[in-house]
């Protein structure tokens, strides 16, 4: 068995983690039993989803995944693999998973395999494939979406199973929100008895969810301000520096599209009043 288990290798010494089988590999970690002894698979390394976030801007965005050939000897003659888009993977991962509804991934609209035909030279078990996505600027941040790469074919190297739960390799593609990014904050922290500091700094508003962004209470360190752009650009403030001081909305609260400018105001309960905050944020 210790041929067995030493035979996957792939680029930089990676060790592959092992799959076990009854009908086909299943991945958990020791799958080369000696059920599988002297068959041969067509395997994408990493099968489980993997995830890269996109920025919702213009152009190619490149990726790539490693497949392999497991078998107990290194394999004698090339093998031919051919990789193909497979948008029925991201269904079928939808009905295993249970997701429906907007909880469901949507096929990625935009990919394209550069290396769809790829030969494994005899001697060797791994091979890298090229891909690339583009559209994220056209789609909906709030949908879900996996752009799914499978195999299509492999000849040559005797006889070589696909493993049907390994065949696939499904990548998650969440949209960045469109909101964050770096910004300038301007305005006023208004305290009950020291009076008035003026805010003046940049600030960074990091992404919640598609339509969430969150920063610091005005000037101050370690605290969210969390801020959600609704559907007419007004804009609902939440967080605060604990449970029992939240923010509360107070005045005007709204994002400007073309100007890329959150305008708010709110406030938070201390000893001796209210601290109130009055900021408006511009994305540098």
């Amino acid at each position: 068995m210790k041929s067995i288990k030493n035979k996957i290798l792939i680029a930089l010494s990676l060790i592959v983690t092992m799959f076990a089988t009854t009908s086909c590999l299943n991945d958990d970690s020791d799958y080369w039993k000696a059920d599988v002894a002297g068959k041969a698979y067509a395997t994408v390394l990493k099968p489980q989803l993997q995830s890269m976030g996109l920025k919702p801007v213009a152009g190619y965005v490149n990726y790539s995944f490693m497949i392999n050939i497991a078998v107990d000897q290194l394999p004698t003659s090339d093998i031919t693999v051919v990789m193909k888009k497979d948008p029925a993977a991201v269904t079928n991962y939808n009905t295993t998973k249970g997701l429906t509804g907007a909880a469901a991934y949507k096929p990625f609209p935009n990919i394209e395999i550069l290396n769809p035909t790829i030969t494994i030279p005899k001697g060797t078990r791994t091979a890298t494939v090229n891909c690339r996505v583009w559209g994220a600027e056209t789609l909906d941040a709030c949908d879900k979406f996996i752009a799914a790469v499978s195999f299509e074919s492999v000849t040559g190297g005797g006889s070589i199973t696909i493993a049907e739960n390994m065949k696939s390799y499904l990548l998650s593609l969440p949209i960045s929100n469109p909101y964050e990014g770096i910004y300038h904050s301007s305005g006023t922290f208004t305290h009950p008895t020291a009076g008035v500091r003026t805010i003046d700094e940049d600030k960074e508003l990091s992404t919640v969810d598609c339509k969430t962004v969150k920063t610091t209470v005005g000037d101050l360190g370690g605290y969210d301000a969390i801020f959600t752009v609704n559907p007419d650009f007004t804009v609902t403030v939440t967080g605060g520096l604990s449970a029992s001081q939240p923010l509360v909305p107070d005045g005007v609260n709204k994002y400007d599209p073309a100007t890329k400018t959150f305008t708010v105001n709110y406030y938070y309960v201390g000893g001796g009043g209210n601290r109130v905050i009055a900021e408006t944020l511009t994305k540098l």
